[in-house]
């Protein structure tokens, strides 16, 4: 099977072990390790694990959040940090040596434990999947704040089947806060310790919080519909990158609305928010499918404000 285009499925976590509560894939040594499927076998998808994969890729999430802390935070505010620019024709898209080592660091976890199992991420080459399953990969979401020291930047962990993502993690390695969601999870863990994550109740649009990462939002067009939106919000912020997605699932905003989104860069936000409660859906209510860019995204902390600000981006 390819590589999966689009979504991300990410687990939580297993229970058992230090400050996270997890089972590592490490700690059960080569019998942890999956051999990859013999032509014709069945392939996987979120309604046919058995409790034993299921275990397995919700530690697996884990182990790859744990491992990208100290590989991003060796570079995190560094002096001599640079810069590669991905972009053309003025623009920039930057890419640092950290963003390549947390991939790295990433896919080799999932070479060790999954080696059957696809990935999609944002700095490497595809990996066709011969299980079903795909891992989605940011390694470094934000990499504008990462290299303004700003700590809004996050590692998004997605795992994916055909129909998309249903498992999902968000972590912010500065601050130490990881949002999960799927297959049974739905948490965060963090300075504050350890809580569920719901999103907001319904509310009227003019009491809402509406969060984007640009303020030149996608086209002239694209703009004009988010400022509709931004107009009947009470409040607007700008920037946030992955953390806010991480907000709306914590119950502290209502909105996210964006536009030319990869598939990287929602799949394990898309996974974490659907676990909260909230919606995600583009900007003319249908599933966000990611075919390889440009995605409008509208996530919402309730049907209600998912209603009105839908109405608004229609025009």
């Amino acid at each position: 099977m390819a590589v999966a285009r689009w979504w991300l499925l990410i687990s939580a976590v297993i229970v058992q072990s230090m400050a996270l509560g997890r089972v590592s894939c490490y700690s059960f040594g080569a019998a942890r390790k999956t051999r990859r499927l013999p032509s014709g076998e069945m392939m996987l998808n979120r309604n046919n694990l058995d409790a034993a994969t299921t275990g397995q890729v919700i530690a697996l999430a884990m182990d790859m959040a744990d491992a990208a802390r100290p590989a991003s935070l060796g570079y995190f505010r560094r002096a001599d940090l640079v810069a590669d620019n991905k972009a053309s024709l003025g623009a920039f898209d930057p890419v640092t040596a950290a963003d390549r080592a947390v991939e790295d660091a990433l896919r080799a976890i999932i070479a060790d434990c999954r080696p059957q199992d696809g990935i999609l991420g944002e700095e490497r080459a595809g990996v066709d999947s011969q299980s079903g399953l795909t891992w989605v990969l940011d390694p470094i979401d934000g990499t504008r704040a990462f290299l303004s020291g700003a700590p809004t930047w996050g590692v998004l962990i997605g795992l994916a089947d055909a129909q998309g993502p249903f498992l999902g993690v968000i972590d912010q390695p500065f601050i130490g806060e990881r949002f999960v969601g799927g297959l049974g999870q739905c948490w965060t863990a963090g300075p504050s310790g350890r809580h569920p994550l719901a999103t907001r109740p319904g509310r009227d649009l003019s009491q809402a919080i509406l969060f984007s990462t640009f303020p030149e939002v996608g086209t002239a067009a694209e703009r004009a519909a988010f400022q509709r939106v931004a107009d009947a919000c009470q409040l607007t912020r700008y920037g946030m990158d992955c953390y806010a997605y991480a907000l709306l699932a914590a119950g502290q905003i209502d909105l996210v609305v964006e536009a030319g989104l990869h598939p990287y860069d929602i799949a394990a936000p898309l996974a974490v928010i659907e676990a909260a409660g909230g919606i995600v859906t583009n900007w003319q209510g249908g599933p966000v499918t990611m075919a390889d860019g440009g995605q409008q995204v509208l996530a919402a902390a309730n049907a209600e404000v998912h209603a009105q600000a839908l109405a608004l981006l229609r025009g």
